[in-house]
């Protein structure tokens, strides 16, 4: 059965666009405030803007979470403004495909260090506050999402160093539940398929063609379905964990 999450505090990355602002909606709809975290600073406000008027709490973060300093500011202003910090959604991240010969390596250094690092990093920064939401909030529960990939699960041609990402994640995930789902805190990856957000268009001209080719005649996922499992996934009741979660386009094969 469903709990609602009045009285909680959501941290999202990644929240500008895409899966990151349709969870901000479906949690806030559940009684969540939400913490917004991203780069792009007219963007959350513009959605911060939105969630007010339809009465809801949102805070702002203009937060780069691959500088180690910004997800620790972003958690402790996120706590001094709401008193607690319940749940961390880990969504920032970036795909960027093509072939190992000649690839750009920035593009593998991009993919590490926001993917990885700047995940851990949240993590990091999130994980003493969410020990005390379970200990002492009224659910006696926290969640730490982490967005993964089906890729963290299929290692494919043209996609190594994102599925290392996305397989490390995973990894990464798995570890630390074991570490702190005695102490109440939830550690679940979601792995999405292909869904219709901006993530594509990071991609190279050349290669994001053949992306799409890929799964021409997919219809494909939308940001709403995945935030619509991470409002499962944290509104389970306490004795309840969903470790991890697949979810493809009922049309994808791999």
């Amino acid at each position: 059965m469903a709990e609602r999450l009045d009285g909680t505090v959501v941290l999202i990355t990644g929240a500008s666009s895409g899966i990151g602002e349709a969870t901000a909606w479906s949690l806030a709809a559940q009684g969540a405030t939400v913490a917004l975290a991203a780069r792009r600073k007219d963007r959350l406000e513009q959605l911060a803007a939105e969630l007010k008027k339809q009465g809801h709490r949102a805070l702002v973060l203009e937060t780069d979470v691959t500088d180690k300093q910004q997800p620790q500011a972003c958690v402790e202003r996120t706590v001094m403004e709401f008193g607690r910090l319940d749940t961390l959604v880990n969504n920032a991240g970036v795909m960027l495909l093509g072939p190992a010969v000649g690839a750009p390596l920035e593009e593998w250094d991009r993919m590490v260090d926001l993917n990885i690092k700047g995940l851990m990093y949240c993590a990091y920064a999130a994980l003493p506050d969410l020990l005390k939401a379970a200990e002492t909030g009224r659910r006696k529960v926290a969640d730490l999402i982490n967005i993964a990939s089906v890729a963290g699960r299929v290692a494919r041609a043209g996609v190594r160093v994102y599925n290392l990402t996305k397989f490390g994640v995973v990894a990464f995930s798995e570890s630390l539940r074991q570490e702190v789902t005695k102490r109440h805190v939830r550690v679940s990856a979601v792995e999405p398929g292909v869904v219709n957000t901006e993530l594509q268009g990071h991609l190279r001209a050349e290669i994001k063609e053949a992306a799409m080719k890929r799964f021409e005649g997919v219809e494909r996922l939308e940001a709403e379905d995945i935030a619509d499992a991470i409002q499962y996934i944290v509104t389970r009741p306490r004795r309840m964990a969903v470790n991890e979660m697949l979810i493809r386009p009922t049309e994808q094969e791999g």
